[in-house]
């Protein structure tokens, strides 16, 4: 397996005070790429940043501006909940302009699969403004970038939150498809069955929204009866994970009950996925969410083993999914016509 992995030490200087998303999950996930047990060598990927045109590709001028406006005046915040520094633009366009390198590398066959470890992150970002977090949409920007040339890209969100800004950036564009699996009723109040896409984009939106307190169980049988046959019809060249840990039972910024083996058996199933369609394996994850520390670490590094062919052990706990929320997934594979 050549894997390639893209972090940079500006990912750890976006910092603001008493903020969940700092740069201690960084240093966190560093011990692991460091120690962990994986099947293969991490190669270093370099980084560059994103330009102007590449971002414009989903935002507005005006979220460039303000981004900009902030970091030239010395930082403040866009939002109660996200801040800009002197260094989180520039961290944020190395996390873009480096994912879209690192992804056409992998469908040049560079490398097969890959994992970019930044912050901040961005799938909250929408066109229109940066919010949750997030400056810029990365894995909107990236998939663009990628889906060119007749490419199909998939992009499957497991964080906690609806990726809002992934889905608005991509819900017309045909060349994309957007999957979400996530905790609703819950920020940011999107991500609902009947966002379908629109446009060119029109039935490329899949939805699942689980209730709080689901776990293991619950989020492989999402994953069995809806994102699995997704990637099937649509047989996308590449898949984009947008991988946030914050469904992790022991993480505070959501109500789940996720265990490092549950993230360990979704990502071999979309490695397995990956391998069966026409993306002959091939894999970019990106770091979203994960705000206990250890949570995030463990979960990093199943998810790493097995996409490098590592699996450590899958044994759940919870096997039996809720039978409200089994009948719920059920319900939404017939309205998405996947059965």
């Amino acid at each position: 397996m050549n894997f390639a992995l893209l972090t940079h030490p500006l990912f750890h200087k976006h910092r603001t005070h008493d903020h969940p998303e700092r740069p201690e999950r960084l240093e966190a996930i560093d011990e692991v790429f460091g120690k962990g047990d994986f099947g293969c060598e991490l190669t270093p990927f370099e980084a560059r940043p994103a330009t102007d045109e590449e971002l414009l590709r989903c935002h507005e001028q005006p979220v460039l501006d303000v981004v900009a406006s902030l970091t030239e005046s010395g930082g403040g915040h866009i939002d109660p909940d996200t801040y800009v520094n002197p260094h989180s633009e520039a961290a944020a366009r190395l996390a873009i302009g480096g994912g879209i390198d690192l992804c056409k590398a992998v469908l040049e066959g560079r490398f097969e699969r890959g994992f970019v470890a930044a912050r901040p992150p961005g799938h909250h970002a929408t066109p229109t403004r940066s919010m949750g977090f997030c400056l810029f949409s990365t894995v909107a920007v990236v998939a663009k970038a990628c889906a060119t040339e007749g490419k199909r890209v998939l992009v499957f969100d497991w964080d906690v939150h609806h990726g809002n800004g992934t889905q608005d950036c991509l819900y017309e564009h045909g060349g994309t498809c957007f999957v979400s699996i996530h905790q609703s009723p819950f920020y940011p109040g999107t991500g609902y069955p009947d966002e379908r896409g629109a446009g060119d984009g029109r039935g490329l939106t899949y939805n699942i929204p689980l209730p709080a307190g689901c776990g293991d169980a619950e989020y492989l049988l999402a994953y069995q009866k809806i994102v699995r046959p997704v990637i099937k019809k649509y047989d996308p060249h590449l898949i984009l994970v947008s991988a946030g840990f914050d469904a992790h039972h022991k993480d505070l910024l959501g109500a789940m009950k996720v265990t490092r083996q549950g993230f360990a058996q979704l990502a071999q199933a979309v490695a397995e996925d990956a391998d069966a369609t026409s993306a002959k394996g091939r894999l970019v994850g990106f770091l979203e969410g994960g705000y206990h520390l250890g949570g995030l670490a463990e979960s990093v590094e199943s998810t790493l083993a097995a996409w490098t062919g590592k699996l450590l052990s899958t044994t759940q706990g919870n096997t039996r999914p809720d039978d409200l929320v089994k009948r719920q997934i059920f319900e939404l594979s017939d309205r998405y016509e996947l059965t």
